[in-house]
């Protein structure tokens, strides 16, 4: 049986980041439309649900706004 060597680096980690492209506030709704692969629109109109039927979706946006790093590849 070959070994094969093992080589960590090879796979591309997907990263979490705010946009720089599709922000409207902070980008926090276009980074994850960007990680998801969705329409960063309808990420806002989730978010926008979980503020009025929840109330909590303001307080997380605001975490997610602390937590998330902006896109280094992006203008600011």
């Amino acid at each position: 049986m070959p070994s094969r060597p093992i080589n960590v680096m090879a796979e591309k980690v997907k990263r979490l980041y705010r946009s720089g492209k599709e922000r409207i506030i902070g980008g926090v709704c276009g980074g994850l439309g960007e990680y998801f692969n969705v329409d960063p629109t309808l990420v806002r109109l989730l978010w926008v649900f979980f503020i009025l039927a929840a109330g909590t979706g303001l307080l997380a946006y605001i975490i997610a706004w602390i937590v998330i790093p902006r896109n280094p590849k992006h203008k600011w």
